[in-house]
């Protein structure tokens, strides 16, 4: 009897959350690239079995934050903690990226930011072509941030991190620009967010002798609303590769100024009564052992105008 009263309380308490959760907009922040996206940051070889391992330690600026969720790889919105990419780059160590770091970041330079939904999609040593439309990469990504959105969500942004494994080929560098383009107008495209801001990480290492030449390429895409961060100074893991995880902590600092200067116009839906800038939520999310799980009809989002 004692049980299930627990339980019976338990589960009010849940559905008050969620009603809170529903008060807020969830900002919905896609996290997409390579390994220094998904976070690598505290993962070193162990020295008596050469097997990667990740040590464990989560700086003040990526601990876990009420207001800040991930979509998971089964598709449920469940409270973010490091390492935020373990269920998505699942073959490989996953250790700290810039995500929770940007998303502290956001809450602590603007309180009234609301719910971030961060929507992790990165997976290590993966080229420019596995982005591609119709590649497997692709279509996840389309699939997770379209669920995002369906389950309450709206698109803030893109933090995109990808390209060291370019960097090996002269023709996979010199070619790097025109995919890179291609894949994020079809994914603007694919999403019917054609203006969705994408803040891309400029590379600070690389696999091969190319890095100069995809930096050039990432630097000049002449896209609008396409913003870049250069990685460039921060310092790397003994691998020279992998950004270490207060380089980490700085990357999800810089992007979150990166956003915040930015400012992206807000969005809102065509049908809500509410003044533009707030949003008027219709979806169903319940907390299901421990997971945010629900669906809704998908509304329709368009951009303020000035």
């Amino acid at each position: 009897m004692l049980s299930f009263l627990v339980l019976a309380l338990l589960a009010h308490a849940l559905h008050v959350q969620c009603q809170n959760l529903l008060h807020h907009k969830l900002n919905v922040i896609i996290l997409a690239g390579q390994s220094n996206m998904a976070g690598r940051g505290g993962v070193v070889n162990d020295s008596s079995t050469g097997i990667p391992t990740w040590d464990g330690v989560v700086p003040p600026q990526c601990q876990p934050n009420p207001s800040i969720f991930r979509l998971s790889a089964d598709l449920a919105w469940v409270r973010a903690r490091e390492p935020i990419h373990a269920d998505i780059d699942a073959r490989k160590t996953d250790g700290i990226g810039p995500g929770m770091s940007f998303a502290n970041a956001i809450l602590t330079k603007d309180p009234n930011f609301g719910t971030v939904g961060l929507v992790p999609c990165a997976v290590g040593g993966t080229t420019i072509n596995e982005w591609q439309k119709g590649e497997f990469l692709y279509e996840q990504l389309v699939k997770r941030a379209q669920m995002a959105q369906q389950s309450g969500g709206v698109y803030r942004a893109m933090l995109w991190y990808q390209g060291e494994a370019d960097t090996v080929d002269p023709e996979d560098a010199e070619l790097y620009q025109g995919r890179l383009k291609t894949f994020f107008n079809d994914l603007r495209s694919d999403l019917h967010a054609p203006m969705l801001p994408i803040f891309q990480v400029v590379l600070a290492s690389g696999e091969g002798p190319y890095i100069e030449e995809v930096r050039e390429a990432q630097l000049n895409t002449g896209l609008q609303n396409v913003k870049c961060v250069d990685a460039k100074a921060l310092p790397l893991e003994p691998d020279r590769l992998h950004l270490t995880t207060q380089a980490q902590v700085r990357l999800g600092e810089m992007l979150a100024d990166a956003y915040l200067r930015f400012m992206p116009r807000r969005i809102y839906d065509r049908n809500s009564t509410e003044q533009p800038g707030r949003q008027a939520w219709r979806c169903q999310l319940s907390l299901v052992n421990g997971k945010w799980e629900g669906s809704a009809p998908p509304d329709t989002y368009i951009e303020k105008q000035n």
